[in-house]
């Protein structure tokens, strides 16, 4: 079983790393009102510093939305939801490969990044 196109395409778009695609997750099944850093970070264990982050992003792709210093689950559009549902249906049986996208993602992002250093003669 492979991963759908129209999942690859959202992982690559919306998500860098697996802190932003576990927050998705979790702030989308609700188990709490909202969250904020400190209380994803615990769900995540990661640190408060990098839940933030994580959550800032998710706000700033329209994935989330903010009041203070609270997130709740709010997508842009309906094909969004549709697509973090598919993400939440594919992640609990292809956990390797999509984790395995998203850190080749990253890879590529830095050799694409180290394409542009100068190096001495």
């Amino acid at each position: 079983m492979s991963i759908p196109s129209e999942l690859s395409e959202f992982l690559t778009r919306y998500i860098d790393s697996i802190a932003q695609l576990e927050a998705l997750l979790l702030i989308r099944r609700g188990t709490e009102a909202a969250w904020t850093a400190e209380s994803a970070a615990r769900r995540l264990y990661v640190s408060e510093r990098e839940a933030g982050e994580a959550l800032a992003h998710l706000k700033a792709c329209e994935l989330l939305q903010r009041q203070g210093g609270e997130y709740t689950y709010s997508p842009q559009s309906s094909d969004l939801d549709r697509l973090v549902d598919l993400l939440e249906q594919h992640y609990k049986s292809q956990l390797i490969p999509i984790t395995n996208l998203i850190h080749s993602k990253r890879r590529r992002v830095r050799e694409f990044a180290d394409a542009f250093k100068l190096k001495k003669e």
